[in-house]
């Protein structure tokens, strides 16, 4: 499917393209349940993020042998991944890069609820396309309590085109957008677990990452992750926090490192009245030309995807 395109309709609000990419959805059933029937069977939502190009060919990640993308696959002991680190350069229009985004209330924003952050971080990066599909699939494993635990694969609930873009606007401070739409399901095919998660046909979001260095306080503030798991990001992003718990995602680079605190803002369900753009996908809403399926086909199962529906 490919990046897609996007269309200016008007000059006003000012919007700079920062990154352009794909994007899929992936929801993954709770432990010993082999199908989802609502959203009280789901135990994580997923967001794969693959930037093709941008303001900047090449982008920083963490170093290959940080986080979960430099840990032994074969080891058991996951709690001892540690959060990205590092740096390595990375040229996103001639190698795959990958994000795996994982959003702790099990759904995207409700557009509604326009004030309500919804907190995720930043599972996985990897430029190999296996180590994703590992995280996807089935898991078995022993625990102490419980004896021995069944996880199913995660299901292919969406996939589309998106960008993170800078939005500068009167009597605003510049910030940060992550908008998408959706190629797969088709329009003509049933929502239900889309419309249950808040995945919907298009969506607008603030982006903002939080400081690392900054530990929440108080009852309104995200906990967030244990501080091992924590990125540690390179001097001159970490700077650009100064003493601020929250920094716009600019530039992207940030998602790069495993780690990664993010809020996502719902700011709109129409992208073009919001900011003046139109994203149109590649292609058709064909099954020959979805890259999920091309990709993932084998790992998930694909009926939330292509028809619609719970599985």
């Amino acid at each position: 499917m490919g990046q897609g395109q996007e269309v200016k309709t008007r000059n006003d609000p000012q919007v700079e393209i920062q990154e352009r990419g794909e994007i899929f959805f992936f929801y993954r059933p709770k432990v010993e349940r082999q199908a989802a029937h609502g959203a009280d069977d789901v135990q994580r939502l997923y967001i794969v993020l693959r930037p093709e190009s941008g303001e900047r060919p090449v982008e920083e990640k963490q170093d290959p042998h940080s986080g979960k993308e430099g840990a032994n696959p074969n080891s058991s002991d996951k709690a001892t991944v540690e959060g990205g680190h590092g740096s390595q350069e990375v040229n996103i229009e001639k190698q795959a890069l990958l994000r795996l985004i994982v959003m702790g209330k099990k759904s995207l924003p409700d557009p509604s609820k326009r004030s309500r952050p919804h907190w995720g971080f930043v599972e996985m990066v990897t430029t190999k396309i296996d180590d994703i599909k590992s995280a996807l699939k089935a898991e078995e494993y022993d625990t102490s309590t419980r004896g021995h635990r069944h996880t199913a694969a995660a299901r292919a609930l969406g996939e589309g085109v998106y960008r993170i873009l800078r939005h500068k606007s009167k009597g605003k401070k510049a910030h940060t957008h992550l908008i998408y739409k959706l190629e797969f399901p088709p329009e003509d095919e049933k929502q239900e677990p889309q419309e249950s998660l808040n995945v919907e046909r298009e969506g607008s979001f603030l982006i903002q990452i939080k400081n690392p260095d900054q530990h929440g306080a108080g009852p309104s503030q995200f906990r967030g992750l244990q501080s091992k798991r924590k990125a540690v990001f390179p001097a001159h992003l970490q700077g650009q926090f100064g003493q601020l718990r929250y920094s716009p995602a600019d530039p992207p680079d940030f998602l790069n490192y495993e780690g990664c605190e993010l809020l996502l803002i719902s700011a709109s369900d129409d992208i073009e009245e919001e900011l003046g753009l139109e994203l149109k996908a590649e292609g058709e809403a064909d099954p020959s030309c979805s890259d999920l399926l091309e990709t993932f086909g084998e790992t998930a199962p694909v009926d939330a995807l292509l028809r619609g529906t719970w599985v």
